[in-house]
């Protein structure tokens, strides 16, 4: 029915034979990379397995309907038949639902960098929020949230915070979070009460596997440093912050967060991953973008996509032009509402350019 998910499943019955192969297990980075990219196609590979074999069974049970001419033979065979159909009817609908997810769907991480924009202190602690607002959601959704990087300001804001989310679905429901988010409120360094508006990005990558991005030692310059806190302050004494520069593409991470320069290392090279498949699909979106509108490869980190009032209890996201009157519920991570707006658009947008 859908190349697209035929193609995942070749490729997950090629991982399925790579994960019996002694050589493969005896490296276990290679093993850990495969499994995740396995369990990440397993959802699709089994919905198409699934309707294969229905398939197999409704050819049987038309020729076991024109084998029969016994009366309840036949009464029989026509009500298995029809059920058959029924539920070959309904993973129809699933499978059309993978297939318009695109890649989205078999990802399970990502990379989500937040950075304060314009406002100042203000724009910081407004970074916090969102941090805090995302972190909620992972809570209530049972992802893993963990903090690779952190700026803290004085205030308890941050310059940028970069995290690693994952679960199943993590991707597919926070891909369309990348982009300008602005806020409107009083702050709390305003005396007089007036409203100020500010602003952070989000950044959301695929969290990438090796096999996925293939990054050659002699392409990466890596420097070492002490790491420093707010204000300038020494964090430690030993050169424990990180900093690695891919030169092809001239993408510079830096990564401070451990004490540990190893640590720091691992965790700039998953981001620096994450940012090379971006790249990369972003490329890919933009050779598409001619034939289909959709939300993915417009998360452009300059773009405004949400205004939070706090004034009025409102978030709007411009977007798709969903208003929600409930700003409090939302910093508490219940964005249910928002992310299935946003990928059901997606969704008939892409039904659309196929």
């Amino acid at each position: 029915m859908f190349p697209s998910l035929d193609t995942k499943l070749r490729r997950y019955e090629e991982l399925e034979r790579q994960l019996q192969d002694p050589e493969v297990l005896a490296d276990v980075s290679r093993m850990l990379a495969i499994q995740r990219e396995y369990g990440g196609l397993a959802k699709v590979a089994q919905a198409v397995r699934s309707y294969y074999d229905l398939e197999e069974n409704i050819a049987a049970a038309h020729g076991m309907l024109e084998e029969e001419t016994n009366g309840d033979g036949r009464a029989y065979a026509e009500a298995e038949l029809a059920e058959l159909l029924k539920r070959r009817e309904a993973l129809a609908v699933d499978l059309e639902d993978l297939a318009t997810a695109g890649d989205s769907i078999t990802r399970g991480g990502l990379i989500m960098e937040i950075r304060a924009g314009t406002g100042g202190d203000e724009a910081a602690l407004f970074a916090r929020d969102l941090f805090e607002m995302y972190q909620k959601l992972a809570e209530n959704r049972g992802w893993k949230f963990e903090v690779l990087d952190a700026s803290p300001t004085e205030l308890g804001g941050f310059k940028d915070v970069v995290v690693s989310i994952a679960g199943e679905g993590a991707f597919h429901q926070l891909q369309f979070e990348s982009g300008g988010h602005r806020v409107q409120r009083v702050p709390e360094t305003e005396a007089q009460g007036r409203i100020h508006t500010s602003a952070a990005t989000v950044a959301v990558l695929p969290e990438a596997s090796d096999v996925e991005v293939d990054i050659r030692d002699d392409d990466l310059v890596i420097d070492t440093m002490r790491a420093g806190g707010p204000g300038g302050q020494k964090v430690n004494k030993t050169e424990s912050a990180v900093r690695i520069t891919h030169l092809p593409t001239g993408i510079v991470v830096k990564i401070q967060d451990e004490k540990s320069q190893h640590k720091n290392r691992a965790k700039a090279m998953r981001v620096l991953r994450s940012r090379l498949l971006e790249q990369k699909e972003a490329e890919a979106a933009a050779q598409r973008s001619n034939v289909r509108r959709t939300l993915i490869g417009t998360g452009d980190r300059s773009q405004r996509i949400r205004t939070y009032n706090f004034p009025q209890g409102r978030v709007t996201d411009h977007r798709i032009g969903l208003t929600l009157h409930r700003l409090d519920q939302i910093m508490q991570g219940e964005l249910d509402e928002l992310i299935d707006a946003l990928v059901e658009f997606d969704r008939q947008e892409r039904l659309k350019g196929s």
